[in-house]
């Protein structure tokens, strides 16, 4: 059992509250914060983490362990302004798609401007979708934001959950995730449906991998 299972049933055990009685108080089901509080479940929507914390009282951040985890970037090279960039497993875990923290590797990068290091995030890309710019097991390095120009490669958060790096196209009513190989045909969002999507990132370079 890792140490957020761990906190998790504790918090629960000290509550007082059953897991149905708990279940009524947070809208998740009984069954499902069972298994947060057994380690089955490794990815708990952080909407659900915040819910269990308010309804026993704990930190939310003490929860999920993340007190405990490295900073996002350590500097290696004062004098060269090299920077150790984590390198995330996937867009999901990298922009808090889920409360885990699924760091594979650290990646030496230089920056001009130290101050552009606190937003900078790698991802170990999956899948051929963008292909052959950005093959299976590249790394890309993302610069965290929330917007891009039409026709940038992009992170992008469907639905807060599902992560994609593609091409994004827009206008005022449409949003389009282009991939770059043919054999996948573009993602279209119209009118409310835009809602459902947003960028979390632009990718400024790519990492092949040897």
């Amino acid at each position: 059992m890792d140490i957020r299972a761990k906190r998790i049933k504790k918090a629960i055990d000290e509550s007082g509250f059953s897991y149905s009685e708990l279940s009524e108080l947070t809208g998740i089901s009984k069954s499902s914060l069972q298994r947060y509080a057994t380690g089955e479940t490794h990815k708990i929507p952080i909407d659900c983490v915040e819910a269990i914390a308010k309804a026993t009282r704990k930190d939310a951040a003490y929860l999920m362990g993340w007190e405990d985890e490295k900073p996002n970037a350590e500097l290696i090279s004062a004098g060269d302004s090299i920077y150790k960039i984590p390198v995330f497993s996937s867009v999901s875990a990298g922009f808090g798609a889920y409360a885990c923290s699924d760091i594979i590797d650290y990646m030496p990068l230089y920056f001009q401007n130290p101050s552009d290091v606190p937003d900078t995030i790698c991802i170990k890309v999956q899948g051929d979708s963008m292909y052959p710019k950005i093959e299976d097991g590249d790394i890309i390095v993302v610069r965290r934001q929330e917007s891009v120009d039409s026709g940038s490669i992009a992170v992008v958060l469907v639905d807060e959950e599902q992560g994609y790096v593609k091409k994004v196209i827009y206008d005022r009513e449409t949003i389009e995730l282009h991939s770059i190989n043919p054999e996948y045909a573009p993602k279209v969002f119209k009118g409310k449906d835009v809602l459902r999507v947003r960028v979390v990132g632009l990718v400024k370079k790519i990492v092949k991998e040897v």
